[in-house]
């Protein structure tokens, strides 16, 4: 049967068809719809773990059991997710293991651009990459009997654009795999360091293996065409290639990235004249092609940075750019911004009030760094905001503990904040953490966490006690305060009170996330002109559903959802239910 598959519901479709039976992964964009489109086949069990290194466990003890397994994240996950990978690559597998990692050429919701290949060649695991939502379907499929075949887990690289574009896929049946029988192996499986240098050269080997299997495997696949200019290339790179060039060129399109293939390559190169290799972000297949001798142009032409398209090719190759269609009317720019009634908005508001230094993280939260608000100073990676605030004021001591906080999210807290608030009460730290909790994980869109009480198919589980595992790793229980952030006085009041503690401490911001479909809201406010005096106090808040017209505030009420921010702010009174 054909359909249009998004690229993403489409590796889902592929996990259906091999006969995966076990999915455990963290969600981020891009990745996030491959997790939750696999949940619709009754045949796999599907699970949102706590962080990525979590879910690439589960699955590879899934492997182990004898069943088909897969995990998924996006490419920063995959940074957590490093430490079982690279051992991983020295126990194999039992039963196929993939983790698909989703890359973000253009750092469309990222805090880096880094690219996934680095990953595969510094593990020593087979790679495959996709370039349509067909070949998202057809690869996982291959990449299970590459798995089982070479006793190694496999690296789905998917990317922005192929995740979340769609095309015609032609779907096929289940094929039901047994799950295999499980033998205690102590040196396969066990990595202690004798056994680990005994199993160094057969990855090695199977490197050598992978590589003659690159050299025919379907794949990769060479499109003859114009000989004078030959394209190497991958990914959704080959789709802007082969829109700009068609017959004009001819493709060597590689789908199985590591290992690279070596003859494949030469024989191509021998038919051309000319030879481009074109990949988002770094020169990878560019290095292997000039390392084995072969005179190729690469990020001489291109660039090394950002996402590629069809005008970027183009202006590369000095060929007539299309214009496309324009607007007559001058759009205004919508920058990120924190949703009417976001629970974050209030706390934000108090921090950037009293010019207290936040080390922040990330999450939706992270919009607290937008104007007006501007309440964050740094950003770097999940759970950083708590030990690098540790870190910030034991460096600076007195001179910061007063006025310096690290915010994180209920989620992110539960991926890696935990940890961090151990070594602050371990070491008696002089830090004030804020967990904003907003009872899902909504920078994503609304995946469930360990602390909101629901699994990934919304049924009722255990729930993290935030109060209860903050006193468990060593806050003292009268220093971790739980305030209503849309309650202003009180927020600050808090804030204060424990910022002048000497000690750790947690102030939990606790409001669900107004999107959510449980929140009901109260009737949208209403702006009294007569009192209003055009002052703006209330536009400090950086609410969306405020605005200034003809001097005076007004209020969307298709946007407001009465959180009375606004009425707090406003010491005219002219904010009115």
């Amino acid at each position: 049967m054909k359909q249009l598959l998004l690229g993403n519901a489409a590796v889902a479709r592929g996990l259906y068809e091999a006969g995966v039976s076990i999915v455990s992964s963290y969600p981020g964009t891009p990745s996030t719809e491959i997790t939750e489109e696999a949940a619709r086949f009754k045949e796999i069990y599907c699970e949102w773990a706590p962080n990525e290194k979590v879910a690439v466990e589960t699955a590879y003890g899934a492997s182990l059991a004898g069943a088909r397994s897969f995990a998924a994240m996006k490419h920063v996950g995959l940074n957590v997710a490093a430490d079982p990978l690279f051992t991983l690559s020295y126990t194999g597998v039992n039963g196929g293991l993939v983790i698909g990692v989703a890359d973000d050429p253009g750092m469309h919701s990222s805090q880096n651009e880094q690219d996934s290949r680095h990953y595969a060649i510094a593990s020593k695991i087979p790679m495959v990459d996709p370039s349509d939502s067909q070949e998202a379907i057809d690869f996982v499929k291959e990449a299970y009997e590459i798995s089982e075949k070479f006793d190694t887990p496999v690296l789905l690289k998917m990317c922005t654009r192929i995740a979340h574009s769609q095309s015609v896929v032609e779907t096929g049946e289940r094929i039901e795999v047994p799950l295999k029988n499980y033998e205690k192996n102590i040196q396969k499986n066990v990595m202690t360091p004798a056994n680990a240098i005994r199993k160094h050269p057969i990855v090695e080997d199977r490197t050598i293996r992978l590589t003659e299997y690159a050299e025919t495997c379907s794949l990769n696949r060479v499109e003859m065409g114009n000989t004078d200019i030959g394209i190497i290339t991958s990914s959704t790179s080959y789709q802007y290639a082969k829109e700009v060039f068609g017959d004009n060129a001819s493709f060597l399109k590689i789908g199985l990235v590591n290992p690279l293939p070596v003859k494949l390559i030469k024989d191509f190169a021998s038919k051309v004249k000319t030879i481009y290799i074109i990949e988002e972000l770094d020169p990878i297949i560019e290095n292997h092609c000039k390392a084995m001798g072969i005179e190729v142009h690469g990020k001489d032409t291109l660039p090394l940075c950002g996402e590629f398209s069809q005008n970027i090719i183009r202006k590369a190759f000095n060929m007539p750019v299309s214009e496309g269609k324009k607007v007559d009317s001058v759009i205004p720019v919508r920058p990120p911004v924190m949703c009417a009634g976001c629970p974050h908005r209030g706390m934000f508001y108090v921090l950037s009030k009293n010019k207290i230094t936040v080390m922040g993280d990330i999450g939706c939260y992270t919009l607290g760094a937008a104007a007006p608000l501007n309440a964050m100073d740094c950003n770097l990676c999940m759970g950083a905001s708590v030990s690098g605030l540790h870190g910030f004021n034991k460096a600076r001591g007195k001179d910061s503990e007063k006025h310096t906080v690290g915010i994180i999210g209920d989620s992110t807290f539960c991926h890696s904040g935990i940890t961090g608030l151990a070594s602050i009460a371990y070491n008696q730290s002089n830090s004030t953490v804020i967990i904003v909790d907003n009872s899902i994980t909504g920078m994503t869109g609304h995946q469930n966490n360990p602390a909101n009480g629901m699994n990934l198919y919304g049924d009722p589980t255990s729930s993290i006690n935030l109060e209860a595992l903050c006193q468990a790793v060593g806050i003292a229980k009268e220093h971790i305060r739980v305030v209503d952030p849309y309650m202003l006085d009180e927020t600050e009041k808090v804030l204060k009170e424990e910022l002048a503690f000497e000690g750790p401490s947690v102030i939990i911001s606790r409001r669900p996330c107004a999107l959510l479909k449980t929140v009901k809201h109260q009737p949208p406010l209403k702006i009294n002109e007569e009192k209003c005096v055009g002052c703006k106090m209330c536009m400090k808040i950086g609410c969306p559903a405020l605005s200034v017209k003809n001097k005076k505030a007004a209020i969307d009420p298709t946007m407001c959802v009465g959180c009375e921010l606004c009425t707090q702010m406003c010491n005219m009174g002219a904010i009115k239910k």
